[in-house]
C-alpha cells in the first residue's frame, strides 16, 4: 500500500527500506540460480557462504560453528559437509596446533566455480562503487554493517525461539 509520506526523511527512509527488501530478493535470486546450477540446496548455499565469510575473516569455520550458525544437528552439518565435499566446493583439514579440530575451506574446484559464475556482478557492483567517492563509501560501509548486525540480531531472536532443526 502507497502512502504519501510527509517529510523528505521518512520518504527516503521508505525508499531505503524497498531498496533493501528488494536487494535482499535479487541477491537471494541470485544464489538460487548459482545452487541450481550446481545441483545445491538453499542450505548448501547458506554453508558455502558462511566457510567464505570464515575464510576472508581470516578465520576458518569448524563444523561445529558452522552447525550453529546453520541451526544444525551435528548429525546434519556431517552430512552436509560430505556433500559439498564430495560436490568439489569444501575440503577439511585439520588444525595446524591442535590435529583434533577439523577447519572448512573453500576448496579450489568450489572457489572457481564461484568465482566464474559471481565475477560479472562483481564487475557491475564495482561499476557501481566506482561512482561514488571514498567518503559516499564510508557512509554506506558504516550504515551496511549497522544494517546487517540488525538483521543477523533478529535473525538469531527468531531462531532462539524456533527448534533447532535436524536436518538440512
Amino acid at each position: 500500500m502507497y502512502r504519501r509520506r510527509d517529510t523528505r526523511r521518512e520518504q527516503l527512509v521508505a525508499d531505503i527500506t524497498n531498496n533493501l527488501r528488494r536487494y535482499a530478493v535479487d541477491a537471494q535470486h541470485v544464489g538460487h540460480a548459482f545452487a541450481g546450477l550446481h545441483g545445491l540446496g538453499a542450505t548448501d548455499l547458506q554453508a558455502l557462504i558462511a566457510v567464505m565469510d570464515a575464510e576472508l575473516h581470516g578465520d576458518p569455520i569448524t563444523p561445529g560453528r558452522l552447525g550453529e550458525q546453520l541451526n544444525l544437528s551435528s548429525g546434519s552439518v556431517t552430512a552436509l559437509i560430505d556433500r559439498l565435499e564430495r560436490g568439489g566446493h569444501i575440503r577439511r583439514d585439520r588444525n595446524a596446533t591442535d590435529r583434533r579440530k577439523v577447519l572448512l575451506h573453500y576448496a579450489d574446484q568450489g572457489a572457481a566455480v564461484a568465482m566464474e559464475f559471481f565475477q560479472p556482478l562483481g564487475r557491475r557492483t564495482d561499476a557501481v562503487m566506482a561512482d561514488f567517492t571514498d567518503d559516499e563509501l564510508e557512509t554506506v560501509h558504516r550504515f551496511m554493517t549497522a544494517m546487517s548486525a540488525t538483521v543477523r540480531e533478529h535473525r538469531d531472536a527468531v531462531r532462539a525461539e524456533s527448534p533447532r532443526r535436524t536436518n538440512g
